[in-house]
């Protein structure tokens, strides 16, 4: 069995299969036999297991959906489900953010909202159907032009349809929002840095035709592995967490939107996959939804955010030491890790499981048995593939891109266990002098228990296993090695959640029924005006911020702004205030949040500029808390 496989890699590293974009041998990095070995025999090690130790479950059905189904679907994800059905109506909200789209981001909905108003005009459906055209009419600011002049290519197909439409010219997009005026060429970003201010779409649109795409396609720059960088944002970089909820559902919307886009530009199909639901078991340990999981964790630990089994397996390996040789390669002994996790699944909530019985190999095993027994993988049956797929892209800045947006759209919980997942791998790969275990060795040791998902039937895993195999184990190695980079909301998302705030505010001043608000607003302002020194007060010189810190023995400072002032200095001006009544915090445990104005809420790395920010945003409250507060 084993050479059968390995013959099929071998083939398979030569042959680039139909329609893929680039040169295959990017995608593989030129990884070596030594660590491909690695890949298969993890793999048998997985196939035993489920052979050994579990009856077969059922596969996971992932339903084929029916036409329009998809981008119904989609268009509920982005939050503009009020565009179509019954419920077409106060779309208000839609618009405002539809309004803050890019031009390929406007092209992305466009195309979908085209198909599901055709499939109900088939199915006569009496919905409401508005005409795209009409949607996109109120943003039709001709200044917005974008670099190549071209209309995006959703438009074309639109208009080849032989659906009765009056006019045979689509809509011109401007670029919506103010950030995207520049073009590319005028930016100084290096071919490594990875550019957050204009979006991904637009970029690879721009980059599209010119000979600056052709730079890292295959061949000489792509074998080698480019050390990519975030270069340093004045206004300070925003990682997920960093913001309120309902700021974090616009994210996750325009994530959607603007994947989307990237795909559609690149030509590569973006499908989420929908699961049909299956019975989980309820309780326990392995096999369990991770949902129910912390569920139960936090009766027990009120707000953890990681399984309990998790954290702990993962500290029960780091004790023995990360520098025993094979560590994560090695497999534990089957028919003890078979029984162990018997045991844990009877003693692990009652804390009688002794763990001193259990070697690191043993902890090691276990740890990607829980992955693999996910109920639903790790990456989510939505986005799985979609995570296969970006090894399809043309290049290694493009994937990194979708990678990022496909981090932003995984739900919390997966996202908190994949990023702890991520950080031990590192942590594991540090210790690679005496372990010797590479960045190389520990992706292609992973990749198959979290891109080969059980659920699916053995027979799509048997058949997809080797074209998967070195793609995916790529996508795997960018997922540890960028994982600060990937957990980074880009800034032109959130400039776009800045800008939709702003017009939001907008409507809400010139809405009747708002009433209610401005009487509030009005006795706010009153009780603010009658405070000494409020923050927004005529008091306030020009170039002075106010900055509250209720929790600190100093509650209220002015900080004069300058060129050179960031977030950590005015946390550390306030925390040099010593006062014996108020409890000792450590500089690490608190932040400078920007408050209101044009954003929700929003903690504030060290290095934000913030005469730069309040720029951007000077209509906002500063208050330094916990991120617990």
């Amino acid at each position: 069995r084993r050479s059968g496989q390995y013959t099929m890699n071998h083939d398979n590293s030569k042959k680039t299969p139909d329609g893929a974009s680039f040169d295959r041998s990017g995608s593989q990095d030129s990884l070596d036999e030594l660590s491909m070995d690695d890949y298969w025999k993890e793999l048998e090690n997985i196939h035993e297991t489920r052979g050994n130790n579990h009856e077969e479950r059922e596969a996971l059905v992932v339903k084929e959906p029916d036409e329009g189904e998809l981008e119904e679907e989609w268009l509920k994800e982005a939050g503009l489900s009020n565009l179509f059905g019954e419920s077409t109506g106060d779309s208000q909200e839609s618009m405002v953010f539809l309004s803050t789209l890019t031009r390929t981001q406007k092209a992305a909905v466009e195309k979908r909202v085209e198909t599901v108003t055709q499939t109900l005009r088939k199915k006569n459906k009496h919905h409401q159907i508005p005409d795209v055209r009409d949607i996109f009419r109120l943003q039709s600011d001709p200044k917005g032009k974008v670099c190549d002049g071209s209309e995006p290519s959703a438009v074309r197909t639109i208009e080849n349809k032989n659906e009765t439409q009056d006019e045979t010219k689509g809509p011109k997009f401007s670029l919506g929002t103010n950030e995207q005026k520049s073009p590319l060429e005028d930016m100084p970003f290096s071919e490594t840095d990875i550019n957050l201010e204009i979006p991904f779409a637009e970029q690879a649109a721009n980059l599209k035709d010119s000979s600056v795409g052709k730079m890292c396609k295959g061949g000489g720059s792509d074998t080698l592995p480019l050390n990519f960088r975030l270069p340093k944002d004045k206004t300070g970089t925003t990682k997920i967490g960093d913001l309120a909820p309902q700021d974090m559902k616009k994210v996750y919307s325009l994530a959607l939107i603007e994947l989307t886009a990237l795909y559609d530009i690149l030509g590569t199909e973006f499908k989420q996959q929908k699961a049909v639901k299956i019975k989980t078991k309820d309780s326990g340990l392995f096999g369990v939804p991770l949902s129910v999981l912390l569920e139960q964790d936090q009766k027990k630990v009120p707000g953890t955010k990681i399984p309990l089994i998790f954290q702990k397996l993962i500290s029960q390996i780091e004790e023995a030491t990360l520098e025993t040789e094979g560590l994560l390669r090695i497999p534990g002994v089957a028919t003890r890790v078979k029984s162990l996790c018997q045991e844990l699944e009877t003693k692990f909530y009652e804390g009688t499981f002794n763990w001193e019985n259990v070697k690191q190999h043993d902890a090691a095993s276990l740890l990607k048995l829980f992955i693999r027994e996910l109920p639903q993988p790790l990456l989510t049956i939505e986005y799985l593939k979609a995570f296969q797929d970006v090894q399809n892209l043309p290049t290694k800045k493009q994937q990194l891109q979708a990678l990022n947006l496909l981090v932003i759209l995984l739900p919390e919980a997966n996202r908190d266990t994949l990023k702890v997942l991520l950080e031990f791998l590192q942590r594991v790969i540090d210790h690679r002098d005496k372990n010797k275990m590479t960045l190389k060795n520990v992706a292609m040791v992973m990749a198959p228990n979290l891109f080969t998902f059980h659920g699916f039937g053995s027979k799509t895993i048997e058949q997809s296993e080797f074209v998967m195999a070195a793609g995916t184990a790529n996508v795997m190695r960018f997922m540890i090695q960028y994982q600060k980079l990937l957990w980074t909301i880009p800034k032109f998302i959130v400039n776009q959640v800045r800008k939709q705030n702003t017009e939001s505010q907008k409507k809400e001043k010139k809405d009747k029924a708002m009433k209610k608000l401005l009487k509030k607003m009005a006795y706010d302002r009153e009780k603010h005006e009658k405070q000494d020194k409020a923050p927004n007060d005529a008091d306030v010189p020009q170039g002075v911020i106010r900055v509250q810190a209720p929790h600190l023995s100093k509650v209220s400072m002015a900080i004069q702004l300058t060129e050179e002032l960031k977030a950590s200095d005015i946390v550390a001006r306030f925390l040099s205030q010593k006062s014996g009544n108020v409890q000792a915090l450590k500089k690490e445990e608190v932040f400078l949040y920007e408050i209101g104005g044009n954003i929700g809420e929003r903690c504030l790395d060290d290095d934000t500029y913030m005469k730069d920010l309040y720029q951007l945003n000077p209509n906002a409250e500063w208050v330094i808390k916990s991120k617990q507060s």
